[in-house]
């Protein structure tokens, strides 16, 4: 587990956060507990004025995070590639989807909408694009908040991995607190109210 001197350091700076990009599964096979906490978030989300951009599917955490927030009548935009329009079973509520050719065009236009990121518990997917946004972030491409919601421990075996790759020498000291880790879904909030302003001019260029 990554201590709490290793996450990073906040200050009291009001964040500009208009969107908030989520990560998280597509499957209704996990805990009944991820669900609900998906859509708190989304519900919250829209209670704060903050547009949910997330991958686009009507099912699993995806679904319940976009129900929420457009429940509680907030703005939700989906991003999905063609060819997975039926697989991942598009959300047709949404305020707004992009249809992508690829993959790789997808998660650039979730990053270019969005203001913060947050992560749920999910699989390879949102493994996937939480690595990359965390690498882009390493190498000084944007310098957005990220928050991972460590649900009951649920990403407990990926934090201890980042430590143990820090501690090997792989992850450099600094670059472990390039991710902030919260407890629960309204810690997301509370986390990005005193996020640091942005020191990083993103440079999109080179994605």
């Amino acid at each position: 587990m990554i201590p709490a001197a290793r996450i990073t350091e906040v200050h009291p700076v009001m964040a500009d956060i208009r969107s908030l990009c989520v990560y998280c599964g597509s499957s209704d096979a996990g805990d009944p507990g991820h669900r609900a906490a998906a859509h708190a978030l989304g519900r919250m989300a829209a209670g704060r004025g903050i547009t949910i951009i997330f991958g686009g599917g009507h099912v699993g955490l995806m679904g319940a995070l976009a129900d929420g927030a457009l429940g509680a009548g907030g703005r939700v935009i989906g991003i999905i590639p063609e060819h997975l329009m039926a697989r991942e079973v598009a959300h047709a509520g949404v305020s707004e989807m992009i249809v992508t050719d690829s993959m790789h065009t997808r998660k650039r236009r979730m990053f270019e909408l969005s203001d913060a990121f947050c992560i749920l518990p999910g699989g390879m997917g949102t493994l996937d694009e939480t690595f990359e946004i965390i690498t882009w972030k390493q190498l000084g491409l944007h310098d957005k908040p990220i928050i991972l919601v460590n649900l009951n421990g649920f990403w407990d075996p990926l934090l201890a991995m980042i430590e143990h790759q820090a501690e090997g020498g792989y992850i450099r000291p600094q670059h472990v607190g390039l991710l902030r880790v919260v407890a629960r879904i309204e810690s997301v909030f509370e986390a990005l109210t005193v996020a640091p302003a942005a020191a990083v001019a993103p440079r999109e260029d080179r994605l």
